[in-house]
């Protein structure tokens, strides 16, 4: 699939019937050009200049964040840069602007822009511009090629047709690279705006495992509606991550996604993170400071490991969800909340509740829907598709070629069982981004834990338990056959379902 392949007939449908538009298969609306001028207008009235351009950046990153999340699940692309330049044939599709040939945000000149609706409203609603106003399109392309490049990438516009210039022009760096400039006045897109892995997730996305593929499905449903969700699985399998899918599926995407570790602080240092505190309220808090549940405003709080929090914090936290509303430290006073809050734990809650250590009123208030993510042992299709995409995400980051893997270090990946599940894989192939020198990467490159896989036990070498040769015999099926259960299954001459069932109960 190539950029300019993207055709306005292929990507936008209506149905007379319900009346839905939809553009690249995502919900959407046909807005008049002019309501949007008078929409800066009210803004800029009401917010001044820094706050109209802070609250269009917003919608700008993402509406782009959401459009990269749609080409990348709906078209085949031929390469990294193809869906990059795709972004700017989907601003012209949507009569946002008109690119000039040859030109892009993240080539040295930068990309060179005649025509911006955004900079003609701005004209027409506010009169010419003494600083560049095409506050919308700077904040698409930043989240169109954060989602597209799979890290953070801020887009500037330096040059602006509201501002008497011939033409707009906007530059694309990594955050870091712009240093100072980001500071103050040129803060463009606000640090809290989380881009990290938050849409089109590579690794969520190019799953394969049955498992897995009904937690995805499951996710995109919960982004439809508000209920509290409780992610329960292994350390390491990717909860996180989870929860930063369902956020920015959400109509809660363009708010901030807050992430809190519950077991990560001392409780009174996570009552202040929680709830914030109130200049003087104890020795040295010398200014006020906002809580999570606050700063998270009407996005999404999601609180890692919250079966590690204390009794005293479990009573506090249940107040604040069931208020919608906390008090901070030091002060006398209410504040409202509005976030969601997804909470996730590697611990058996139901358990814990059991057993008197975690409220069961709290369980039941966090676990209105629970999600189970399965260990990285149960999707043994998906470790080689992972591995790929850590491995490019890796080598982007260290600035190297990304290599293929060898198939001897394939067979090497499939045949480890991953007690750390995906983050232990992630670091695994950030190790071979960072040591592979030849044209693959080799089992040299793999962490040394990463043992050769176990052969096949015959009748004169079988040692071991029956359950640990039976393991032994799974795990040697299924790197024969890649990862396909079924393949494996007809080797060993059972039935896909009992080699589910025999792989669910072999524990970490």
């Amino acid at each position: 699939m190539r950029a300019e392949d993207l055709d306005i007939h292929a990507l936008l449908a209506v149905d007379p019937q319900t009346g839905v538009v939809r553009f690249a298969g995502e919900r959407a609306l046909i807005v008049d050009a002019t309501a949007m001028g008078a929409l800066r207008r009210d803004l800029v009235d009401a917010l001044g200049l820094d706050g109209a351009r802070a609250l269009l950046l917003r919608f700008g990153h993402a509406q782009g964040s959401r459009a990269a999340e749609a080409m990348r699940e709906r078209f085949a692309w031929d390469d990294h840069e193809t869906m990059r330049e795709a972004g700017g044939r989907l601003g012209l599709l949507q009569g946002m602007l008109r690119l000039a040939p040859g030109t892009g945000p993240m080539t040295p000149g930068g990309a060179t822009v005649p025509a911006s609706y955004e900079a003609e409203q701005h004209l027409l609603h506010c009169g010419r511009a003494e600083v560049p106003v095409c506050w919308t399109l700077a904040g698409f392309a930043s989240g169109y090629l954060s989602g597209a490049e799979g890290r953070d990438i801020v887009v500037l516009e330096d040059r602006c047709l509201a501002r008497g210039d011939d033409a707009c022009r906007f530059n694309a760096r990594p955050r870091e690279a712009w240093g100072a400039l980001l500071d103050g006045h040129h803060a463009q897109v606000p640090a809290n705006v989380a881009v990290k892995r938050l849409v089109a997730d590579d690794d969520l996305l190019s799953t394969r495992s049955p498992a897995m593929r009904r937690v995805l499905e499951l996710t995109r449903k919960l982004a439809t509606v508000d209920s509290a969700v409780l992610i329960l699985g292994d350390s390491g399998t990717g909860k996180d991550r989870i929860a930063r899918h369902i956020h920015a599926r959400s109509a809660r995407a363009a708010a901030p996604f807050v992430a809190l570790h519950c077991g990560a602080m001392a409780e009174p240092l996570l009552e202040s993170e929680l709830f914030g505190h109130a200049r003087g309220a104890f020795t040295g808090a010398a200014r006020d400071r906002i809580g999570l549940l606050e700063a998270a405003g009407a996005g999404t709080l999601f609180l890692d490991e919250v079966g590690e929090m204390s009794p005293a914090m479990q009573v506090k936290l249940l107040r604040a969800l069931q208020q919608r509303e906390i008090r901070r430290i030091g002060e006398n006073h209410v504040r409202p909340i509005h976030a969601r809050v997804l909470a996730a734990t590697h611990r058996d809650l139901a358990a814990a509740v059991t057993a008197g250590s975690f409220r069961r009123d709290l369980y039941y208030r966090l676990r209105v829907i629970e999600l189970r993510v399965p260990p990285l042992r149960e999707r043994l299709e998906d470790i080689l598709p992972l591995a790929e995409s850590f491995l490019a995400a890796a080598a982007l980051r260290l600035g190297r070629q990304a290599l293929p893997i060898s198939p001897a270090a394939a067979l090497r990946l499939r045949g480890h069982t991953w007690p750390g599940n995906v983050r232990e894989l992630e670091h695994a192939m950030e190790r071979a981004a960072a040591l592979a020198t030849g044209p693959c990467v080799e089992p040299c490159d793999l962490p040394d834990d990463l043992h050769e896989v176990p052969p096949t036990p015959t009748p004169s070498a079988a040692t071991g338990t029956l359950q640990q040769l039976e393991h032994a015999a799974i795990l040697a099926a299924l790197a024969r056959h890649g990862g396909q259960q079924r393949a494996a299954a007809a080797e060993l001459g059972i039935s896909a379902s009992t080699l589910y069932r025999r792989l669910r109960s072999f524990g970490p």
